[in-house]
């Protein structure tokens, strides 16, 4: 039976299996660099995308976390990054004196989290880290610290486990590219 996905969906590059599989070792990962870190680890997820990667992060970090969510806009109405970035729902808690980790759905030019990343250090974080679902070397335009990454991907547009496109699609249980005559019409 045919899905209602089977037709925007090109090729499935990350199956349901291996993405929990690696989350769970992410989570052991960030459990181990902050073992010696006594107070919680605050991790903020970049919405909209991270939610869903972020929830089954911190179910598999053994010590005690704290959750907040920034939203925040480079792209506008385009599909490429103007590079300005801007804070649409700011943190909620503060950071001053935390260990921070980031949690980002997928890095492409570093332009956003790096600003991010600077914007942290600048309210006083004890330290900052990042963790990302998925990374894109390739289209990288500015070079940005990631300390824990679940898989390399092309240079394809991709969708599924909280990743869209025009807002549809995040609830696909893998990461699929998407098929280009759906975003380019």
């Amino acid at each position: 039976m045919e899905n209602d996905f089977s037709k925007i969906v090109d090729e499935v590059l990350v199956d349901e299996e291996t993405l929990e599989k690696r989350v769970n070792e992410l989570g052991r990962d960030i459990t181990k660099c902050y073992e010696d870190v006594e107070e919680p680890v605050l991790l903020v997820g970049i919405l909209r995308g991270a939610a869903i990667f972020m929830s089954n992060l911190a179910v598999n970090i053994n010590k005690p976390v704290l959750i907040d969510f920034m939203a925040v806009s480079s792209y506008g109405q385009s599909s490429e990054s103007s590079g300005v970035v801007r804070i649409m729902k700011d943190l909620e808690e503060t950071i001053e004196g935390k260990h921070v980790l980031i949690v980002e759905d997928i890095i492409d030019t570093g332009l956003t989290l790096s600003y991010i990343r600077q914007n942290m250090i600048d309210r006083g974080a004890k330290s900052v880290r990042i963790a990302t679902l998925l990374d894109k070397p390739e289209r990288r335009k500015v070079e940005v610290p990631v300390d824990f990454v679940g898989f390399r991907i092309p240079d394809e547009f991709v969708i599924g486990y909280g990743l869209d496109y025009a807002q549809n699609y995040r609830n696909l249980p893998y990461i699929a590219s998407l098929r280009r005559e759906v975003y380019e019409k």
